[in-house]
């Protein structure tokens, strides 16, 4: 007996990259809601990564650390909006210029913000790789990963900006016996014991 087997095609879905100001009518619309889990990274729409409490205590250490460091003119947001070309990440502290009031109306660029962080757990491969290329494809200077599981600061410089395979050219891991350098503009600010960022 002759048995023939047909097998099913199907289309391939069709998704739909999003411009930053699309991302804002949404929201302003009520499509997307205050507070609801949600970036736009690379035009994506998305869900950001559940926080447990070691998250939550890194982020407070790394706050408090930072914030003590910063020289005039320069201070901490934390789990807020950067706004790029492309993206609209909400990382969780960015060390940005200028003061507080400057940002009522809008979210700060990647020329305005001298550090980006993400804290990592569970989120680690995702903030090296999808959050890790947004960030360099925007030129952000300088990306530090808490790296909770390996108890390490990753430091992330020197990005190609927009390119085919945006990334950072220069990475260095400082463990937990080691200070982690603050720069600003290419000058150190102060250092940081990586023990003291660790929950």
């Amino acid at each position: 007996m002759n048995i023939q087997m047909q097998t099913v095609c199907e289309e391939p879905l069709s998704l739909r990259r999003f411009t930053v100001a699309e991302y804002h009518r949404m929201i302003a619309a009520g499509i997307l809601q205050e507070g609801e889990p949600y970036e736009l990274l690379e035009g994506w729409i998305v869900r950001k990564m559940t926080r447990n409490p070691p998250h939550d205590l890194a982020l407070v250490l790394l706050g408090d650390e930072i914030r003590r460091l910063l020289p005039a003119g320069w201070f901490p947001r934390n789990q807020s909006a950067a706004t790029t070309e492309e993206s609209e990440p909400e990382p969780d502290l960015a060390v940005v210029r200028g003061q507080p009031r400057d940002f009522a109306r809008r979210h700060p660029g990647p020329t305005e913000v001298g550090l980006i962080v993400e804290v990592a757990d569970s989120s680690l491969q995702h903030d090296r790789g999808f959050k890790g290329r947004a960030y360099a494809r925007a030129a952000f200077p300088i990306y530090w990963i808490v790296n909770i599981p390996d108890s390490q600061i990753e430091v992330y410089t020197d990005p190609t900006g927009p390119d085919p395979e945006p990334a950072y050219r220069q990475r260095r891991d400082y463990t937990a016996t080691e200070a982690v350098p603050l720069i600003l503009d290419g000058v150190e600010i102060g250092q940081i014991p990586v023990r003291d960022l660790l929950p």
